[in-house]
């Protein structure tokens, strides 16, 4: 029987709590942009993407630093700025209202923000949540890394996303409950939620998270640049992130597009919250077996098998639009096959992501776990900064706020609205063809490697 240290746990522990109050806030992270402060949805994409870009950006830089201080030190500055950020945001749309900058119905929504300068100061308290997110991001999978062996390192990982997934099912329980009774501010109270967690977080590293391995040699900054360098001309590793960001761009539509979409097609009794939730629950269920099933098959033949189900998932998202008004066991066509494509997803993410992290881990050099591993989610800066800001053009387009087709007293003129909406399956059509690339792109990745390892397994021989 497979043993881990107690640092292993403790890090999966916090970990399942940095993603429930992560996804808490993320799931409706659009809507809050657009409902609460007012941005347009191409306002609202290009803010969530460069929120969500920079989160994954900055591991590269976040896992080297964390290398040079110590993971115990890195994982509490991590939560401390986590803990300000979630707080900040509960607490500044107060502050404004109270200051008198702005309007607020307190079962609404926000009046007066819309082009105001006061809806940027929402800006400078994302960025503690993308410094703190940061360093979780490297020091909690260079931690499994430490704590584990070559042996143990595929479980280890299985065992890390689903604790991940646990915390992402859990953080988006909250979500449509608070938002049905409370509005708006609903969503700003998820923030305080939010806070409770990582605050959580934090006490729970200050006393028990104390690890028996070493933390390696500390390095000076241009030793720092040097590895940095290293690992960006791996031209192996920073091709096969570039492929994986085609998997990830269509993931993230789940937070970029999926809630406006089903809001708008289905009506405010829509519950995107439970509809992602089919994501953790599916990887919860699967992602140990499915490690299991491909232990003995490559990393990238596993990640082969995930890549081409990704555009398969968005295909069948956009049958919803397609189908008719009847309803499917009960729930509304879109809802029904939204949830269907999103469990595709999931099991395709089974596939990848574990093995995709092992893969980086082991190309890693002893002590560089937290360089290695940040940057393994350089992937996310692509796709995130990408998506996002699609997204917000797409629903412009295809599947327009429907505020827009409302007269002054906020009845909604719904031919009108019908028929601006009638194409809004066009948005799925975009990204089954970007996960195809990726699919196709990924295949011709192994066939090329695979004969590159058999010449230099040849040459090995011939000089031996």
């Amino acid at each position: 029987m497979i043993k881990f240290s107690k640092v292993f746990w403790v890090a999966n522990f916090v970990e399942l709590l940095e993603r429930l109050a992560y996804y808490a806030v993320f799931i409706v992270i659009t809507l809050y942009l657009s409902n609460v402060w007012g941005f347009s949805d191409i306002q609202a994409g290009i803010i969530a993407g460069l929120f969500s870009a920079f989160l994954y950006l900055l591991p590269t830089f976040a896992g080297a630093y964390a290398d040079k201080i110590g993971f115990r030190n890195s994982i509490a500055l991590a939560f401390t700025l986590l803990t300000i950020g979630y707080a900040g945001l509960g607490l500044l749309p107060t502050l404004l209202e109270s200051a008198g900058l702005v309007n607020y119905d307190m079962t609404t929504t926000f009046y007066g923000l819309k082009e105001s300068v006061y809806q940027w100061t929402i800006i400078p308290v994302l960025v503690f949540i993308v410094i703190g997110g940061a360093f979780i991001k490297a020091v909690i999978s260079g931690t499994v890394a430490r704590e584990t062996t070559s042996e143990t390192r595929a479980r280890g990982y299985a065992i890390f996303y689903m604790m991940v997934n646990i915390g992402a099912f859990l953080g988006k329980t909250v979500v449509d409950p608070l938002r049905k009774s409370m509005g708006d501010q609903g969503l700003v109270y998820l923030n305080y939620f939010a806070a409770g967690m990582t605050l959580l977080a934090l006490i729970l590293v200050f006393f028990f998270y104390k690890s028996a391995k070493p933390e390696g040699p500390q390095k000076s900054v241009r030793e720092l640049w040097r590895s940095m360098g290293k690992v960006l001309l791996n031209g192996r590793l920073m091709i096969l992130m570039l492929i994986v960001s085609g998997f990830w761009m269509i993931q993230s539509q789940m937070y970029s597009t999926m809630p406006k979409y089903v809001l708008r097609l289905i009506g405010d009794g829509a519950t995107p919250g439970w509809y992602a939730n089919v994501n953790p629950l599916v990887v919860f269920v699967c992602v140990n077996f499915i490690t299991s099933l491909m232990k003995k098959r490559s990393a990238l033949s596993s990640m082969m098998v995930g890549m081409f189900i990704i555009p398969l998932s968005a295909l069948v998202m956009s049958l919803g639009n397609q189908v008719g008004a009847g309803y499917i066991l009960g729930l509304h066509p879109v809802a029904f096959l939204m949830m269907v494509g999103i469990a595709m997803q999931a099991l395709a993410e089974c596939f990848i992501s574990p093995r995709y992290l092992e893969y980086f881990s082991l190309q890693a050099p002893a002590g560089q776990e937290g360089l290695y591993l940040g940057f393994s989610h350089l992937h996310s800066f692509f796709s995130y900064l990408f998506a996002f800001g699609i997204s917000g053009f797409l629903l412009e387009k295809y599947c327009p706020d429907p505020r827009l087709f409302s007269d002054a007293n906020g009845v909604l003129d719904a031919a009108a609205y019908a028929q601006a909406t009638q194409h809004a399956h066009y948005i799925w059509y975009v990204f089954v063809a970007i996960g195809a690339v990726s699919a196709i792109a990924l295949l011709l990745y192994a066939q090329v490697t695979k004969r590159m390892e058999r010449q230099r397994a040849s040459i090995d021989n011939q000089n031996n």
